[in-house]
């Protein structure tokens, strides 16, 4: 099993800037990637960014690109996601996933980013 403890979000003005951060403990010998994806009331999970553990490969949707960094820090088991700029349609809960090599998810708790105009 692998738990996922997430940090950072919060309210800020359009605009401004918040750093999301995601640890993993437990069985994360096997990491493939680690990433972001939010939901917004009334809509479905969308995926956000991603990281893989070995490369440091990124990916974006197109929403964020140029706004959003992802990054990793492979001793601690962490992965961040700087948001700059943000907008208000980038309210929503934010969800770290971690995916092992053998393509089993874990999900974090979510943590709440509200973007007011």
């Amino acid at each position: 099993q692998v738990q996922l403890v997430e940090s950072g979000g919060g309210l800020v003005q359009a605009g401004g800037s918040l750093r999301l951060s995601c640890a993993a403990s437990g069985r994360t010998s096997n990491a493939y990637a680690m990433g972001w994806y939010r939901q917004a009331p009334g809509k479905e999970r969308e995926f956000v960014a991603s990281v893989t553990w070995a490369g440091g490969y990124s990916a974006y949707t197109d929403s964020v690109k140029g706004r959003f960094t992802i990054s990793r820090e492979k001793v601690n088991n962490t992965v961040y996601l700087q948001m700059n700029n943000l907008k208000p349609e980038d309210t929503a809960i934010y969800y770290c996933n971690y995916r092992n090599v053998f393509g089993a998810n874990y999900w974090g708790q979510g943590t709440q980013v509200t973007v007011s105009s």
